[in-house]
């Protein structure tokens, strides 16, 4: 009879915990308080305190917990379980440690818990301590440290542990092996799969096409899709993936293709195929093909605002900015990651920032992404707050910074991250280096410099072309063109990069022909010029004179390499014409330009006047300077010189009278040296 009432009581609180009702938990609750059953049957009260933990009201679990009479080691596990769940670390190992007995779930509660936190050193520190490992706690770890972005130590730990894998852990070790592009790995625990006998699943198989599809061996791939005859949807993304990685685009699609009634995971695979082969357009084609057939997710948003990124489609990127928002799919950490990029590179960080006020959830790329857009508008103070707050800085993070004061004119932080970097053993990669040697440019130090590029040589580095490219403006900033150009005949030079860097020099210190020289064998070595090559050579062209070729390379930026000019192009070509005297041309090219011409721009042409001897028209100029900017001392000081070498001197007393009253002050000059 009691055995009855016993599983009558178990049934109904069964039917409760499928309910989220707390009203009917806490009538059940009085219930058994009231007839005694809490304090005489042990699996009555675990069940209730099940409900409550599972719940979340860990606070009713633990008063439960506390009023038991009789626990056993579920009850102890449930509580464990719940205050991991709950976030609650601390009460959990708390308990933990005031265990009479643990079995192995407990063990499993708390390696699983703290490796899926992220805190692999707290949780392998458990699982060394288990007195008895077992197959479930083990593949949580390896699981842990694969998603963690430690898949290294995931394929160490499966070496070093000698228990028998099931099918689960050779799943969890293969997705390791895929990371890693580790083939000969992979291909050992594939041996060892044929030989145990192990059975074959769906995701067993789908992990082997991705472990050969990840590391370029399609043929391997194509045969374990074929092994199972109709594959399932996880080994075709993974072979369409496969392919897209090796850039048979074609290959993939024709797969795509041939199956119907396709899931998600194909889709994404697809499109994520096309960005990575920069096919952007194909890529947001095939995602409105997709809307017809299935229901987008976080991956597929964050692949197509990739490639909106590529394009430099903001409003586009705006749209699914929006869809995020609509399918709830903001919070996801990967799609700010990539709607921030994509804000960013599209020249809209403040768009960036009002998205990152609105984030609630970060992890350390999505914070090192927000230190890029932070840097891009200048906000450096905002950019070393957003570092203060990544726990595990990364050698990503660090390199963040570095790349960015070195970018916002600040060499003296450069080189002191750096020197934290170094206090701290971090591995020096050649985004640092080349950071720290551009620093050591900006403040023309090119002893500290050399030292650093020593340390690039010690590293293996010294023949990158990052870093080498950062060695040529050294040196060219330094006044040694010579040897910036030694060390630019003996690189490698794949891109554009080292060619803007030695054009770049050879206009920064005089020698115009010499940059256009370069410029042309750039183009005979089959180097398409940037926007970047074309500021280089315009500024030689500026600081030599050379009007005639100035204006020839002006032309064909716009009509043989489809650039529209910036800002910078703008002004330095009417810098260029002003200083030789073509001030009517000057002035019409102002005037044309497709923007508002600000005062720097006016100031070229005011330069150009006073140093020509043109007075009616520098007034003139000067007035109109003054108008756009009422505090720009540079205009009052030329218009007063203007006046007094005319001779009027009254004017000019009237134009310093002018400057005091509106408080203008005179910049003052300044020099350094380095001591």
């Amino acid at each position: 009879m009691e055995g009855d009432c016993r599983r009558h009581y178990v049934r109904l609180l069964q039917k409760c915990s499928h309910v989220n009702r707390g009203t009917l938990w806490h009538q059940t609750h009085g219930l058994f308080l009231k007839k005694g059953f809490l304090s005489s049957i042990v699996i009555l009260a675990n069940h209730l305190l099940q409900i409550y933990s599972r719940s979340g009201r860990m606070n009713t679990a633990r008063n439960l917990f506390d009023e038991m009479p009789e626990r056993n080691c579920f009850s102890w596990n449930t509580m464990l379980e719940g205050y991991m769940n709950s976030g609650d670390k601390g009460s959990s190992l708390k308990l933990f440690d005031t265990m009479p007995e643990r079995d192995v779930y407990s063990w499993n509660v708390v390696v699983t818990g703290f490796a899926k936190a992220g805190e692999l050193s707290v949780a392998r520190r458990f699982f060394d301590a288990m007195p008895e490992k077992d197959v479930v706690t083990w593949n949580s770890l390896l699981h842990g440290y694969i998603e963690n972005g430690y898949a290294g130590e995931s394929l160490r730990l499966f070496k070093e542990v000698k228990l028998s894998a099931d099918v689960i852990v050779l799943t969890t070790v293969l997705k390791g092996c895929a990371k890693l592009e580790a083939l000969k790995c992979g291909k050992e625990i594939h041996a060892r799969v044929l030989i145990s006998g192990v059975e074959y699943d769906s995701r067993l198989n789908s992990s082997l096409v991705n472990l050969y599809a990840k590391c370029g061996d399609l043929r391997m791939a194509s045969s374990m899709v074929d092994h199972i005859g109709e594959p399932d949807d996880h080994s075709l993304s993974a072979l369409i993936s496969g392919y897209a990685g090796c850039g048979r685009v074609n290959e993939s699609r024709t797969l795509f293709d041939m199956k119907s009634n396709r899931c998600v995971f194909l889709w994404n695979s697809m499109i994520s195929g096309y960005v990575a082969n920069n096919m952007e357009m194909q890529a947001l084609l095939l995602f409105k093909e997709m809307r017809n057939e299935a229901q987008e997710d976080s991956r597929t948003l964050a692949s197509v605002v990739n490639a909106c990124s590529g394009l430099g489609i903001i409003e586009t990127g705006k749209q699914f900015h929006c869809r995020a928002y609509k399918f709830g799919l903001i919070a996801d950490i990967v799609v700010a990651s990539t709607l921030l990029d994509m804000y960013s590179t599209c020249g809209s960080p403040n768009e960036a920032c009002k998205l990152f006020s609105e984030v609630k959830t970060y992890d350390t790329v999505l914070l090192n992404s927000m230190i890029k857009v932070y840097f891009s508008c200048g906000r450096v103070e905002d950019a070393k707050r957003v570092f203060g707050r990544i726990e595990n800085k990364s050698l990503i993070s660090w390199n963040s910074m570095a790349v960015g004061f070195s970018q916002n004119g600040c060499p003296g932080d450069t080189l002191e991250y750096f020197r934290q970097m170094h206090k701290l053993d971090l591995p020096t990669d050649k985004f640092s280096l080349s950071s720290v040697i551009s620093a050591c440019a900006s403040v023309s130090s090119l002893e500290l410099g050399e030292q650093v590029f020593a340390r690039a040589t010690i590293v293996g580095l010294d023949s990158d072309q990052i870093v080498s490219s950062s060695l040529i403006d050294l040196y060219c900033k330094c006044g040694s063109v010579e040897y910036g150009r030694r060390v630019f005949d003996t690189m490698v030079k794949s891109d554009e990069v080292p060619w803007n860097s030695m054009i770049s020099g050879y206009a920064t210190n005089g020698h115009g022909f010499e940059a256009i020289e370069l410029f042309k064998k750039m183009s005979v070595a089959g180097i398409r010029p940037t926007r970047i090559t074309f500021m280089g050579v315009l500024t030689a062209c500026n600081y030599c004179g050379l009007v005639e070729e100035g204006r020839k390379l002006f032309e064909a930026m716009k009509l043989d390499n489809g650039f529209v000019p910036d800002r910078e192009h703008f002004s330095c070509m009417v810098d260029l014409l002003a200083r030789a005297g073509y001030l009517e041309e000057a002035i019409d090219l102002v005037e044309d330009v497709p923007f508002d011409a600000d005062a720097s721009m006016w100031s070229s042409v005011l330069r150009g006047c006073v140093a020509n001897g043109h007075k009616a028209m520098g007034k003139k100029v000067a007035e109109k300077i003054i108008e756009l900017e009422p505090e720009n001392s540079v205009a009052y000081v030329q218009l007063s010189a203007i006046f007094a070498t005319s001779g009027d001197w009254e004017s000019s007393a009237l134009v310093r009278k002018l400057m005091r009253e509106k408080h203008v002050n005179k910049s003052p000059g300044s020099s350094w040296a380095e001591c």
